[in-house]
């Protein structure tokens, strides 16, 4: 450590963002830069670095928000972390104990601010309209999560309340920072209380919210610029809601809307009608998808017909058909082995070479195993696979082992 570097622990880190949010850069002084312990970084460096500083701009991770990232001196900024009173910045290079400047990415912060503000906003307008609180919140990076607790959010309450948050948005309604005990808070009006003592940080949104909160904000819902909402799905007891903010929600849409032009595009309707040009293209998928069905069934039929005229059986009153294909669909194969086993005293053992694919069927009058033949072959030549006594299918590793491998099962069969 270099001189006049102090001890770690020894003073609180003072957070700038608590007062300002819009704050980019700043100047403070290296307290401490240790060895960072621990795995190398997700970013894959080599050798890490921890640094603290008597004050900082940078967000640590805290909150469901993600920690900002940027510059300190010439070392850039991959973690930061909220340790006890001291704020940890992981930087990719050592730091003299000196005064430095660092320096916020801004976009990354400008696009949290977006994302949490709208997410108070949002989860002011589902407590307010529908009584439907919000107990846990998540800033991904590509969308933003928050569990609602009670009823199931139908459409129309997703609608109604993304649409009074963008009612907030267009009135650009002064955010600003609160600062007060839980008491003082709470006989304000605090949207969900917190058992903490001391001074507590809230964030109040005018007129709408008032709420706890350590995060990164916007001045004015205005800078939100739109929230959109995704989707619903249930998580455990609670209901999850994807959205997004500002300029996500502006890419989000405009990447939406070129998919929903290009399957109208391909589905040759209008993008208003694409919903209903999708069913009518699932109900003729299913309905070629029975006839195909039905046509694969009396085609297996009829060749089970032709091949069981043409061979005779064994000396002990078997018919055992082994056939080789080559490029055949799977699922002919099996109704084609399922054919030739309704007869009695007949054993089909086929198989594929594009693909490995084998089928081994059996009338239950032919008294053998099926599924123990199956295992027996993939011991000898790898694969996988399994059935039952009468049927059983499997893949061997190697398809040109194919024509060895009924060979062998034919000789199982009859030593057996």
């Amino acid at each position: 450590m270099s001189l006049g570097c102090a001890p770690t622990g020894i003073m609180a880190t003072r957070r700038l963002y608590y007062d300002d949010s819009f704050q980019r850069e700043f100047t403070a002084r290296v307290l401490s830069c240790e060895p960072a312990t621990g795995a190398p970084s997700p970013e894959g460096k080599a050798s890490t670095w921890q640094a603290i500083l008597d004050q900082t701009a940078f967000y640590p991770t805290s909150g469901g928000q993600p920690h900002d990232l940027g510059r300190i001196g010439d070392a850039e900024v991959l973690e930061v972390c909220d340790h006890h009173d001291e704020i940890v910045h992981v930087v990719d290079r050592r730091l003299e104990c000196v005064p430095v400047k660092g320096l916020i990415d801004w976009p990354r912060r400008f696009d949290h601010m977006q994302q949490h503000t709208g997410q108070h906003l949002l989860s002011a307008m589902f407590q307010q309209h529908f009584g439907l609180p919000t107990v846990s919140f998540h800033l991904g990076t590509d969308v933003c999560t928050i569990d609602l607790r009670g009823q199931e959010p139908s459409e129309q309450i997703l609608e109604n309340s993304e649409r009074a948050a963008g009612q907030m948005i267009f009135e650009d309604r002064r955010v600003s920072v609160r600062y007060g005990t839980a008491e003082e808070l709470s006989r304000l009006g605090v949207r969900k209380e917190v058992d903490r003592e001391g001074v507590l940080r809230a964030i109040e949104i005018a007129g709408v919210e008032l709420q706890p909160c350590g995060g990164t904000h916007v001045k004015s819902t205005g800078q939100i610029g739109m929230i959109l909402v995704r989707r619903c799905t249930k998580i455990r007891q609670d209901w999850r809601v994807e959205f997004v903010c500002g300029g996500r929600a502006e890419q989000r849409a405009r990447r939406d809307f070129r998919w929903l032009r290009e399957s109208a595009e391909k589905l040759s309707c209008a993008p208003e009608e694409v919903v209903s040009a999708i069913g009518r293209a699932l109900a003729e998928r299913d309905a070629n998808f029975k006839n195909y069905r039905e046509l694969l069934e009396r085609l297996a039929a009829a060749e089970a017909a032709l091949v069981l005229q043409s061979t005779p059986s064994d000396s002990d009153g078997l018919r055992v058909i082994d056939r080789i294909f080559s490029g055949m669909q799977p699922e002919f194969l099996g109704l084609f082995a399922s054919e030739l086993a309704k007869r009695e005293n007949t054993i089909a053992l086929l198989g594929d070479t594009d693909c490995g694919h084998v089928f081994f069927a059996q009338h239950p009058s032919s008294g053998k195993d099926m599924n123990a033949l199956l295992r027996r072959v993939l011991e000898k030549f790898g694969g996988k696979g399994g059935g039952t006594r009468d049927f059983a299918r499997g893949k061997v590793v190697d398809p040109s082992h194919l024509e060895t491998a009924l060979v062998l099962a034919r000789e199982k069969l009859s030593g057996a």
